[in-house]
């Protein structure tokens, strides 16, 4: 994926029993970020600092999504368990991540294998891509993204 090209739609259940489609957001700016799983450590740190920025994004006219491959029930117990107010999309079968190239080959701690890649998409009003942040680091990604956002 990449910036100006049509973000892919999509639906998803949330961990609050709830769907959200991409198509249901036309007319918002959307920050989608994708995580490998929740309650690691990395994934806890990021999910966390972008609940930290949640009210600047939020009053910057941001929607914000989580996604991941955790079950609707896991990703509630992340949620209550750290404070997340935003909502955490569960994408058990990966098409979703596949779509944004968000899964695949990736690099933890040394061994190469598949599976979910942390990214983060910034997608405007129209469904575009404003922004594709691929392969991220957790710690200080939320502050790049602000940066990038001119929030920081």
């Amino acid at each position: 994926m990449q910036p100006g090209e049509r973000a892919p739609d999509f639906e998803l259940p949330t961990s609050d029993g709830q769907k959200i489609g991409l198509a249901g957001l036309r007319g918002r700016r959307v920050i989608l970020f994708t995580y490998p799983e929740a309650f690691t450590p990395g994934c806890t740190g990021e999910a966390c600092d972008f609940r930290d920025a949640y009210a600047d994004l939020r009053d910057a006219g941001y929607t914000l999504l989580g996604i991941s491959s955790d079950s609707p029930e896991r990703n509630a117990a992340f949620a209550a368990e750290h404070g997340l107010t935003f909502p955490i999309l569960s994408d058990v079968d990966h098409a979703v991540q596949s779509t944004y190239g968000a899964y695949g080959m990736r690099n933890k701690y040394g061994n190469w294998k598949v599976g979910p890649i942390r990214s983060t998409f910034v997608i405007d009003a129209q469904g575009t891509l404003e922004h594709v942040f691929p392969n991220v680091v957790a710690k200080g990604h939320v502050g790049r993204v602000r940066k990038a956002l001119g929030l920081a």
